[in-house]
């Protein structure tokens, strides 16, 4: 089981580690996808400095990189915000992602070469062992690697770059608005299916896996408003000057 935010923030302060503004995004991207960050928490940059025991400019560039990747809003002169995606673009967001990755799975189909297959399957065991153990943090990254690697793969650079970008979204808004009485999002057989249909040199029915697999999360959403209210310094770390 990987560390808490906490423990792995405390850890690197006590070895005095510098605390770049990519360490702040990767935690607070992290703390979204596990659903530890509720849509609308505010994020005062005050506050995370003191979390993170950075100035206020290494906290304004890890923000501004978060809005980039669709994971918080920030607009002039407000608090940023974890995002909260309407309903329309929610929807508007896996419709594109389906007809994107659809086609890149599609022009994959009979073009991988025999370590990108074992690479993608090693990937596919990685989560249903993640699964298994109830590690859904594990999970959700290998998850999130298998489509990565899809997006990396894709013939067209073009099409590969906008499923990246929608690979982000979507793995946002599902952590965002997952049901919170569904402990994992995990769809079993349909990545082993998916690249059984990569491996067999069957476009169609490739693109037609993914198309159900996004479909079927999509439909595990709950678009209802959530609590906003979130603990930061219990969530993200202590600050240094508690003696973190």
């Amino acid at each position: 089981m990987s560390k808490t935010w906490k423990e792995d923030v405390q850890a690197a302060i006590r070895a005095g580690e510098r605390i770049s503004d990519q360490h702040i995004v990767d935690k607070v991207r992290h703390a979204v996808l596990t659903q530890r960050l509720p849509p609308g928490t505010r994020l005062p940059e005050v506050t995370l400095g003191e979390i993170f025991g950075v100035s206020r400019s290494v906290v304004r560039k890890a923000l501004t990189r978060l809005t980039a990747n669709h994971v918080i809003d920030q607009r002039p002169n407000q608090v940023a915000r974890v995002r909260s995606p309407s309903i329309d673009e929610t929807l508007e967001t896996f419709a594109a992602r389906r007809l994107v990755e659809g086609e890149v799975v599609a022009l994959l189909a009979g073009h991988l070469d025999e370590e990108q297959r074992q690479a993608l399957e090693a990937l596919s065991r990685l989560e249903v062992d993640a699964h298994q153990r109830g590690d859904e943090p594990a999970r959700i990254e290998h998850s999130l690697a298998i489509h990565h690697r899809l997006a990396e793969l894709s013939p067209n650079r073009v099409l590969g770059a906008m499923l990246t970008d929608l690979i982000l979204r979507t793995s946002i808004v599902i952590a965002l608005y997952k049901r919170p009485s569904l402990a994992s999002c995990f769809l079993e057989g349909d990545h082993p299916r998916l690249l059984e249909c990569l491996r067999d040199a069957e476009p169609e029915a490739a693109r037609q896996v993914i198309g159900d697999h996004l479909q079927a999360l999509e439909n595990l959403l709950d678009l209802g408003p959530r609590e906003a209210e979130a603990d930061l310094m219990a969530i993200l770390g202590q600050s240094r000057a508690m003696g973190a």
